[in-house]
C-alpha cells in the first residue's frame, strides 16, 4: 500500500474577503476530488484572505500510480490563472504488507 500526500500553498492576489477566497479555492478542491478520485481539502490559512493551502491524499497499490495521480493533481492546480502557487510539498507512507 502506498499513501501519498500533496500540499500546495497558494497566493490569491485578487481576493479581498473570505467569501471571495472560498469562491476561488472551492473549484480547485472540488475539481481535484472529482477528476482524480482523491481526498482534498483546504488545510491551512482558512482565516487569511490571500493565502490557502490545499491538501491532497491518494492511496494506491503502486508508488508509480500514486505519483502519477499527484503529478496530475498538481498540474490541475497550476492551471488556475488567478492563483499563484508558492510552494509544493509531498509526503509518502509506504507499507509493503509487513
Amino acid at each position: 500500500m502506498h499513501v501519498a500526500s500533496l500540499a500546495v500553498d497558494l497566493h490569491l492576489p485578487s481576493v479581498r474577503s473570505l467569501k471571495e477566497k472560498r469562491a476561488a479555492v472551492r473549484p480547485i478542491v472540488e475539481g481535484v476530488r472529482r477528476r482524480f478520485a482523491v481526498a482534498a481539502a483546504e488545510v491551512d490559512h482558512q482565516d487569511t484572505w490571500q493565502r490557502a493551502t490545499v491538501g491532497v491524499a491518494v492511496v494506491s497499490g503502486s508508488a508509480a500510480h500514486a505519483r502519477e495521480v499527484l503529478d496530475a493533481a498538481e498540474r490541475f492546480v497550476w492551471s488556475f490563472p488567478d492563483v499563484e502557487v508558492t510552494a509544493v510539498r509531498r509526503g509518502w507512507l509506504d507499507d509493503e504488507g509487513g
